[in-house]
């Protein structure tokens, strides 16, 4: 049974999502470059791997994070 009050939203925003899919890509990409040995791809892909918190922090900040207005608590 869960307590609504005590929910910290468990990273259920805008942010939150752009930033794990930001780093899945990127470890995609990554992942399959080292495995070609395309080393320009694999920075490329690391890259984007660092840059998914950076977005996630901006967004945070501009109002897609869980503590934000514009963010929607949906029910379970």
């Amino acid at each position: 049974m869960s307590n609504p009050l005590a929910d910290p939203g468990h990273g259920h925003s805008r942010a939150a999502w752009s930033t794990v899919l930001l780093m899945l890509i990127g470890l995609s990409i990554a992942t399959v470059a080292l495995f070609f040995e395309a080393w320009v791809v694999l920075i490329v892909g690391v890259i984007v791997f660092v840059v998914g918190p950076i977005v996630g922090l901006i967004m945070k900040k501009a109002g897609f994070g869980v503590d934000s207005a514009k963010h929607e608590s949906k029910a379970h």
